[in-house]
């Protein structure tokens, strides 16, 4: 498959293609450990939010010395390194390459009441019986850059990405209103590419914060407003055929030895060699969502069923709670509470790729 290089937030897909699939997988990604159970603004581990693939403004995130380039992408950092390999079956002429960034953008939303004639920031605020709470969201973001083989070779591409400060307010009656606002972020994506040998190349992908108006002293939550949460990328193409980085064909593994991901790792997705996901979750080539899963828990390191289990065991307080503070939140108590028993089953237990380890035949011998 290959992506058109468009700008837009992230969609829905076509149920059934190999698009939905690598999409579900990607968006499982981009808002892992975006709100954890019990999904309430109160519990401790939800006051401090975003814990993956943090690109953040340079100055702060090196005020107590350089960030180790290490691959793991729980690292706060202010760069994302992506190497990867691919063959050219074709012409090298007509070999072209499409790389979709994809992150959120956290965004402060301040509950506010309309006092005469005008508004009053203030913890929640209740209206015709449903709560809202000021807490923070994020918005999903991403950005292309479309390349041929021949431009990435000729020493790349770069492309700048600016993101203005933004303010949006949502009417609430005669109440008050709901006050989202986002601040500037500004980054860039490149890429270039070089030979490796053995009729194959590498591609070399880099993210980067720009930002130059955080202070090295300044608070996390300040830096993170500045910053790309839970980046990664989708590398797909024409006329390419990725290899895998965690089993490549052996004349490649000197070339796979020598690439240098830094804060993020590239697998294959989907059933052929034509998409790559880099992801800062390390995953296993052609990872998917288990079919089973009726719905994203924003916690893939947690089981489905126990998940479930313990949002339907939630009070009545800490659902209106949860409900208050955050859409997403709201979603799976929705989902949840309407689950029908025979989908809540289908969690219980699922054995996959079984086979017969004593290597004895089906005829009994």
């Amino acid at each position: 498959m290959s992506f058109a290089p468009k700008d837009s937030r992230p969609g829905p897909v076509e149920p059934g293609t190999e698009s939905a699939r690598a999409q579900a997988v990607a968006d499982a990604v981009l808002y892992e450990g975006y709100l954890l159970y019990p999904y309430r603004r109160s519990s401790g581990k939800n006051r401090v939010r975003w814990q993956f693939g943090i690109l953040a403004p340079r100055r702060w995130v090196e005020a107590d010395g350089p960030v180790p380039p290490v691959v793991a992408g729980s690292v706060e950092s202010w760069q994302q390194q992506t190497e990867c390999l691919f063959r050219v079956p074709g012409e090298a002429e007509e070999a072209e390459a499409d790389i979709r960034l994809r992150f959120l953008r956290v965004v402060a939303r301040t509950a506010e009441r309309a006092v005469d004639g005008e508004f009053v920031p203030v913890d929640s605020l209740d209206v015709d019986g449903t709560r809202h709470l000021s807490t923070e969201e994020a918005a999903p973001q991403q950005f292309d850059l479309h390349a041929k083989l021949s431009a990435l070779l000729d020493g790349g591409l770069t492309r700048e990405i600016e993101l203005p400060d933004a303010k949006e307010a949502e009417p609430l009656g005669e109440s008050g209103r709901i006050l989202r606002r986002s601040e500037g972020i500004a980054a860039s994506l490149s890429a270039v590419a070089e030979g490796v040998g053995d009729g194959a190349y590498r591609l070399r992908v880099r993210v980067e914060n720009r930002d130059r108006e955080v202070d090295a002293d300044a608070s996390r939550p300040a830096a993170l407003r500045r910053s790309l949460v839970a980046t990664h990328l989708l590398i797909s193409g024409r006329g390419l055929e990725f290899c895998s980085m965690m089993d490549p064909p052996g004349e490649l593994s000197a070339a796979v030895a020598a690439s240098r991901n830094i804060h993020a790792f590239p697998v294959l997705i989907g059933d052929d060699a034509d998409l790559v996901l880099s992801s800062p979750i390390l995953l296993p080539d052609h990872p998917e969502v288990a079919p089973e899963s009726p719905g994203d828990l924003h916690d893939a390191t947690e089981i489905d069923e126990m998940l479930s289990l313990l949002t339907l065991a939630l009070t009545d307080a800490e659902k209106r709670e949860a409900r208050a503070t955050d859409p997403r939140a709201a979603e799976i108590l929705d989902r949840v509470d309407g689950m029908p028993p025979e989908v809540l089953a289908r969690l219980h237990g699922t054995m996959r790729s079984l086979h017969d380890a004593t290597g004895a035949r089906g005829d009994g011998t």
